[in-house]
């Protein structure tokens, strides 16, 4: 390995020569409906990675290929993202949940010359992209696949979510490509809740800050086991000494998961720490309480994707007599960017969250930056002094750091809206998140909603988290949403329920005293006192990544047009 090689594949091959007996992975197997886990070593996943090199090779895809991937979350993803990152290769990751039009406009923007995937996506990709032609094709399964990867197994045969028995093969043990820290390690693209998704340009320089600061702030010891509800953290586990466990579940709909399943695996893996979303562990502290539960092996967790509500947080905590909880705030762009402990949230920010004063997300991270800056929907170039707002008063949350990125790709009217220079380091990179929050007088970071969600009235705008905190701490709401009626700037506010189940009003006669005690909320205080307008939603659109951001813009479309009729 070549001294000073960024390349952050090379965390694999160190982890194979630390411990390379040490399971990697595990994967579910089920008997008669008994789960046991099938355990691939550090060794072993790193020489599947080198196969996979050579299959990648043979294709015609060698360093700087871009690679569109459609390969489903679990072993087969975590070898072949390791073996382009090898190569040397540029990964290319989409999320297919945002429906095939968007898909296929991301594809053309990041414009991949290889596919590399599961058969259905390599068959079909013509009629999918819709005639978007590829020079070099791979197909994740095929046979020539299971032969170069076939003597990997150890004596053993992989089961068939692992592809047919991936992989092996013995390679040149120098098939690391060198990497500096600024050369392109990935393009990902972001969930377009908000607006178009964007691919974002990641450099090998910024998954090694994200790992350093990952370990650091959560004193991760090797050796410990995750169970990864977002499979792109999976990606990280080689790099802090972690083993994955793959677990059952659609992660393109992980609201709809199955909480017996994760928390069996759990139990049986002694599954140390795990990262998903609010929505998933809501599901899984729901089935715990119900089936009287615990979670005893857990050391810690992390909600991420959408602000955590203090009730999920204190629902969670007696299912973890061992365990802390965690809720790191970041983006696509820039992640991690501050973090907070169930245990603050609880002892101190939740009387604040309930009043209406936005969400707490924590202390920012060492070696990173937040600044808050003035309401504008304009590009601006530098991070100008008179850009700057005091603490307690809300802005846009702006940050910098290594874990911030620098551009989105072929987008540059998106990289002019959302970064800025630093007038005092031209190679500092500040960006824009996009969201509306303050830094209080201790500076810690709080969030009150998106930019794009906020509430534009004749008297000033509100804010979605600022407002939606007080409809719920109502029993018998799920969750609420701030929704704009009208054109803004002159907007009417308007809140929009999900009822806890079996708590909808079905009729006129149930849905008059469950919106008079809204309106009773609203009018208790000052946040929420130009809310007059109550709405009532079966269930929320979400975004397809998480389960747990609210479409609050489709929503506002739909009631605007429902008011409209009345």
């Amino acid at each position: 390995m070549a001294v000073g090689n960024a390349n952050v594949a090379r965390y694999l091959t160190l982890a194979a020569e630390a411990d390379p007996d040490s399971p990697a992975v595990k994967l579910p197997r089920r008997r008669d409906g008994e789960l046991s886990f099938e355990a691939v070593s550090f060794r072993r996943l790193e020489a599947c990675a080198s196969a996979a090199v050579l299959c990648c090779r043979e294709q015609g895809i060698t360093r700087g290929t871009r690679v569109l991937l459609m390969v489903k979350p679990g072993f087969d993803l975590i070898v072949t993202v390791f073996a382009l990152f090898k190569l040397g290769a540029v990964p290319v990751v989409i999320d297919p949940g945002m429906g095939w039009g968007h898909f296929r406009a991301c594809v053309r923007q990041s414009r991949p010359e290889a596919l590399v995937g599961i058969p259905a996506a390599t068959w079909l990709s013509p009629l999918l992209l819709r005639g978007y032609r590829f020079r070099h094709k791979l197909t994740v399964g095929s046979a020539r696949w299971r032969r170069m990867l076939a003597g990997v197994t150890e004596g053993k045969t992989l089961p068939a979510c692992a592809a047919d028995s991936l992989v092996a093969a013995e390679t040149a043990p120098d098939d690391l490509a060198v990497a500096r820290p600024s050369d392109l390690a990935a393009i990902l693209f972001t969930s377009g809740s908000t607006g178009p998704a964007k691919g974002v340009r990641y450099e090998h320089g910024m998954f090694e800050a994200q790992v350093r600061l990952l370990r650091e702030r959560y004193r991760v010891e090797p050796g410990e086991v995750d169970l990864t509800l977002l499979p792109v953290f999976a990606l990280f586990n080689p790099a802090l000494g972690m083993t994955t466990v793959v677990p059952e579940m659609d992660p393109a709909r992980p609201a709809a998961a199955d909480p017996a399943k994760i928390v069996e695996a759990i139990h049986k893996a002694g599954v140390t720490n795990s990262f998903g979303s609010p929505a998933l562990w809501n599901l899984i502290a729901r089935y715990c309480e119900r089936e009287g539960k615990t979670l005893p092996s857990i050391r810690r967790i992390q909600m991420a994707g959408a602000p955590v509500p203090p009730g999920l947080i204190r629902r969670l905590k007696p299912l973890l007599p061992a365990g802390e909880i965690n809720t790191p705030y970041g983006a696509t762009e820039a992640l991690p960017v501050a973090t907070i402990s169930g245990r603050e949230v609880l002892e101190e920010t939740q009387p604040l969250t309930d009043e209406g004063r936005g969400t707490c997300v924590g202390a920012v991270f060492p070696e990173m930056q937040a600044r808050i800056i003035r309401l504008t929907d304009s590009p601006l170039k530098t991070l100008t002094p008179d850009l700057l707002l005091p603490a307690g008063q809300i802005g846009e949350i702006t940050v910098s750091g290594p874990t911030v990125t620098k551009s989105y790709e072929a987008r540059p009217d998106a990289t002019a809206a959302a970064k800025l220079a630093d007038p005092d380091d031209p190679s500092k990179i500040w960006h824009r998140m996009g969201d509306l929050g303050y830094l209080d007088e201790r500076g810690r970071l709080w969030f009150c909603g998106r930019k794009a969600e906020r509430v534009r009235t004749a008297a000033g705008d509100l804010y979605t988290d600022c407002v939606e905190a007080i409809f719920n701490q109502h029993p018998d709401v799920a969750r609420s949403a701030l929704i704009g009626l009208g054109e803004p700037g002159h907007q009417t506010p308007a809140i929009v329920i999900e009822p806890e189940p079996g708590k909808f009003p079905a009729t006129p006669r149930a849905r008059a005293p469950f919106e008079k005690a809204m309106l009773a909320l609203a009018a208790a205080h000052p946040v929420t006192a130009s809310v007059r307008r109550v709405f009532f939603e079966q269930r929320f659109p979400v975004d397809v990544r998480h389960n747990a951001k609210i479409h609050r813009l489709a929503l506002a479309k739909k009631f605007t047009r429902q008011a409209g009729r009345t």
